[in-house]
């Protein structure tokens, strides 16, 4: 259900989207039963160092990170979801202020111990 241009990189179009990762986003919109808008999936160096305080070494680098638009109760459901597969998701982050339309769930597949496991914007 996902387009190479939705897991491209915006800034240099490069597509390295972990396959597992986009695995596991399947899963989470079959499980939805919903489409899911996608903000944000792989992100070039340059372009991660441009729009994150994570720089060039963020998640979206990696491939393995994904930012999901949504707000409300729909929200909640992508975060019950990613919460209950928390052997997939191993981090959340939960982006739900400002305006409706650019409020976003992070989700990512990176295995490490030194980071949060769900966190706030």
């Amino acid at each position: 259900n996902f387009s190479n241009k939705e897991l491209s990189c915006s800034h240099c179009g490069e597509n390295k989207f972990d396959q597992k990762t986009l695995d596991a986003l399947q899963g989470l919109r079959e499980a939805i039963g919903k489409p899911l808008k996608i903000s944000s999936a792989y992100r070039c160096p340059v372009h991660n160092q441009k729009v994150s305080s994570t720089g060039v070494l963020g998640p979206h680098v990696t491939g393995k990170a994904i930012d999901i638009l949504c707000s409300g109760s729909f929200a909640h459901e992508v975060l019950s979801y990613a919460m209950i597969r928390s052997s997939v998701w191993k981090g959340i982050g939960i982006s739900q202020k400002g305006d409706h339309s650019s409020r976003f769930i992070h989700l990512d597949t990176i295995e490490t111990s030194n980071r949060p496991w769900i966190w706030s914007y």
